[in-house]
């Protein structure tokens, strides 16, 4: 039965965060290219780069208080086709104003999908396959990543100037407006809730009710309200948590090509070409994370050993400038970094009570969302002031130790129960 389920979801999902997370980061690499025609600094970009997050900060919990009154299905087709539309539109920006307008809503057209998709697991999955399951959608960014890289580069380098426009005006345009048409297929193609999917059985519709009202019986804060869950200082540690993963991720996500140049590497081809290494990385570690900490129903101590893979990563990288191989294995270490999300929120949609997930899940994500808001500006100030652009990394590493700390004193050491029968309930 979960098989079943996993086939029809997570496929098109995976997709469409792939295209999501292309979206929201395809600038590091397009910058590359807008600097020769629209000379801005690097504060200009790395504003930019966080002022997506600012959107996504405002209308990430009404998008998904609303996607349980009027269903995933609605919700998602009208995230994916506006975001499209604005993703595109980048191409047009010719000053910093029009960038920033159109970077913030991109991020308010856009805010909504990542929460609604993991709440959308919550209809389906109980907490003890949540971990491999979001492992699995979430390697979409490490996946994308390793497409991204040669895709960008090859855009930038072999469409310059066709039919008049610049590479980075292309590689906004052909990487945008798929997110349209996927938005469509998935209106089409999923269901709201396991009482409409057709292609379950009735046998398995009551299996999984059953294993889901038995997980919901289990949680760890039971009862709560979204009022309550405001008042609530975990989910404020949570959002701490999921503050420093952003910022850390994003920082790293905008500045790797950058740094992988700085190696030597001239040709955008080929820095895109090397980016995808610490990516493959990161997509085994995702899976490999996620399906170890199911087995052994463990969060934190995943999580820890993962954070603290990906801050020796970053201390090898700053300590190995001017070698590119060693340079190289540092950033494929940290790409590790990869497997802590989905073990966040494996944990996470564990503590939240079910009556209030969708808020619960939105405000987390969206307080979190303010860390890559910030994170590369302030890391752009800080290599601008001190000179020195290891001192970033040390920020960003620092990061990486003190939100594993933060997890093993917010999440406990209580396991989640297997749920559910292994036959079918008539």
């Amino acid at each position: 039965m979960y098989r079943k389920i996993g086939w029809r979801l997570i496929p098109v999902l995976l997709f469409g965060y792939m295209i999501a997370y292309l979206d929201r980061v395809n600038i590091g690499y397009a910058q590359l290219g807008m600097k020769k025609s629209l000379p801005w600094g690097d504060e200009v970009y790395a504003l930019g780069a966080g002022i997506f997050f600012v959107g996504y900060l405002i209308f990430e919990v009404p998008s998904n208080l609303l996607l349980v009154k009027i269903g995933a299905r609605k919700t998602l087709l009208r995230i994916m086709v506006l975001w499209g539309l604005m993703a595109a539109g980048m191409m047009f920006v010719t000053t910093p104003t029009q960038f920033y307008i159109v970077r913030f809503l991109l991020g308010a057209c856009e805010a909504g999908f990542f929460p609604g998709v993991i709440l959308y697991f919550t209809f389906w999955y109980p907490s003890v396959r949540r971990g491999q399951v979001i492992a699995i959608f979430m390697t979409a960014t490490s996946l994308i990543s390793i497409a991204a890289g040669p895709l960008s580069g090859a855009t930038l380098k072999y469409m310059e100037g066709m039919n008049g426009w610049h590479g980075w005006q292309w590689l906004f345009l052909v990487q945008g407006l798929p997110a349209t048409i996927l938005g469509v297929i998935i209106y089409v193609w999923l269901d709201d809730r396991p009482a409409g999917a057709k292609w379950l059985s009735d046998s398995e519709k009551a299996l999984l009710n059953y294993n889901l009202e038995q997980d919901a019986s289990t949680g760890d804060n039971k009862g709560h309200s979204f009022g309550q869950l405001l008042r609530d200082p975990k989910v404020y540690a949570f959002a701490l948590v999921y503050f420093l993963l952003m910022g850390c991720a994003y920082t790293i996500v905008f500045w790797k090509p950058t740094l992988i140049q700085s190696g030597g590497v001239a040709d955008l081809f080929t820095v895109g070409l090397l980016s995808a290494i610490p990516n493959m990385v990161g997509v085994f570690s995702m899976v490999l994370f996620g399906r170890s900490s199911d087995k052994l129903r463990d969060r934190r101590l995943h999580f820890g050993v993962a954070a603290l893979l990906a801050a020796c990563g970053l201390w090898m990288m700053t300590m190995t400038q001017g070698n590119l191989q060693l340079s190289m294995a540092g950033l494929s270490l940290t790409a590790v970094y990869a497997a802590t999300t989905p073990l966040f929120w494996a944990a996470a949609t564990e503590y939240l009570p079910k009556a209030s997930a969708a808020g619960g899940i939105a405000l987390i994500s969206s307080l979190g969302a303010f860390g890559p808001s910030v994170a590369p500006s302030m890391n752009a100030a800080l290599t601008k002031a001190t000179g020195n652009g290891n001192m970033s990394m040390y920020v960003v590493a620092a990061c990486y130790v003190l939100a594993a700390i933060l997890m093993f004193v917010v999440v406990g050491s209580k396991r989640p129960a297997l749920s559910g029968p292994r036959v079918a309930v008539h």
